[in-house]
């Protein structure tokens, strides 16, 4: 049911927002990152190993940090390596910087 004729426009910047966010939703995603994050070169290896879960779920969990581009992989058998996009990861900083400005003025008084 539409409740109006109006449609939402987005900018680019908040729907890159959004998509990040998203990919950041859930916490084994996010010890993902900071394991990734915190290798000084790419992580070669079974993230079994370190997050104690099935392949198929870390596999779902890496396929969304692939598709919003905060990470690279290659799969050259029988190893499979990953690697933060350090670009993309400088991006998404950087819009989360602008997105959560701590100097921002607020004009409600909820408590």
């Amino acid at each position: 049911m539409q409740r109006t004729l109006l449609t939402v426009d987005y900018s680019s910047e908040e729907e890159v927002i959004a998509s990040l966010a998203k990919a950041i939703s859930h916490p084994v995603r996010v010890k993902i990152l900071q394991l990734l994050a915190s290798q000084t070169c790419c992580f070669t290896g079974e993230l079994t190993e370190i997050i104690p879960m099935a392949q198929s779920t870390i596999s779902q969990h890496l396929k969304a940090l692939l598709s919003a581009g905060l990470i690279r992989g290659e799969i050259n058998p029988p190893k499979v390596k990953y690697c933060i996009d350090r670009e993309n990861w400088q991006k998404a900083s950087t819009l989360f910087g602008k997105f959560f400005i701590a100097d921002r003025e607020y004009n409600c008084d909820c408590g």
